[in-house]
């Protein structure tokens, strides 16, 4: 009769913990809670053990958690690490400065990044390696295309909710700006894109890639004055990347094309 007293115990206080992690959102004590018991048995650990054990295990699961949710709010378009980046086949590409932004340091400090170079040539996986480095880090981050970017301003502005689209940009950490410079931007789109410069300007970090060398950039921004703000605005305390000018892509699918024919 006193092992099924202490049956029932066992049932009520599990019912018991999953109710109160699911009212606390301690998922990971709810589902794991009864295997560190037992180790803790095993082991004649003391509660405290117990207690520390659970808790660290719950801080860690949290925290990786709050890292893939940033990582996701991010809405980039496709997974790409700087772990996964072949620095050997992009040799104009500084490696150690690359790792040294990965601490994500500029984005604390509030500095644009600029990356240059031809197609195929790492910049927007750097972009989104970055970005996601800065998320992991714990920052808000958004990744959206130049185009897409003055394509939501001028929807905004016709909707009149400009001033609310510009401050939902103006308080992420790190905006990734990609494509920029790949399509020509009349005059009401390069001063909406401007006024998302500003609103950021030595505040909030911005990393924009480009195909097209920063004299080049009339060609899309065809106000010469409004332009040379923009650039100004992204040049300042900033870090520059050259990337180089031959792809990167090509030079791939031609080695592998050459060793699938041997």
């Amino acid at each position: 009769m006193a092992a099924r007293r202490d049956e029932l115990t066992d049932t009520a206080a599990d019912a018991a913990i999953e109710t109160a992690c699911r009212v606390l959102r301690l998922p990971t004590i709810r589902d794991r809670h009864g295997e560190v018991a037992a180790a803790a048995a095993r082991q004649q650990a003391g509660y405290k053990a117990f207690l520390t054990e659970l808790l660290s295990m719950e801080c860690d699961d949290r925290e990786t958690r709050r890292k893939a949710r940033l990582v996701r709010e991010a809405a980039f378009p496709r997974p790409k690490r700087l772990e996964d980046f072949d620095f050997g086949a992009n040799p104009d590409v500084p490696a150690a400065l690359v790792h040294t932004l990965a601490r994500s340091a500029w984005v604390a400090a509030g500095q644009p990044l600029c990356l240059i170079g031809d197609s195929g040539t790492g910049k927007s996986h750097l972009l989104i390696g970055l970005g996601t480095a800065a998320a992991e880090h714990g920052y808000r981050v958004r990744y959206v295309t130049a185009a897409a970017l003055v394509n939501e301003l001028v929807e905004a502005s016709d909707d009149r909710t400009l001033s609310k689209v510009i401050s939902r940009y103006g308080r992420i950490d790190l905006l990734c700006l990609d494509e920029l410079g790949y399509i020509e931007l009349d005059r009401r789109g390069a001063e909406l894109l401007f006024q998302v410069f500003t609103e950021r300007e030595e505040k909030a970090s911005i990393a924009v890639a480009s195909n097209a060398a920063f004299s080049e950039w009339t060609s899309a921004f065809t106000d010469p004055r409004l332009c040379a703000a923009i650039v100004d605005r992204l040049t300042y305390d900033a870090h520059i990347i050259q990337t180089g000018a031959g792809s990167y892509r090509l030079r791939t699918t031609a080695a592998r094309r050459q060793a699938g024919s041997t």
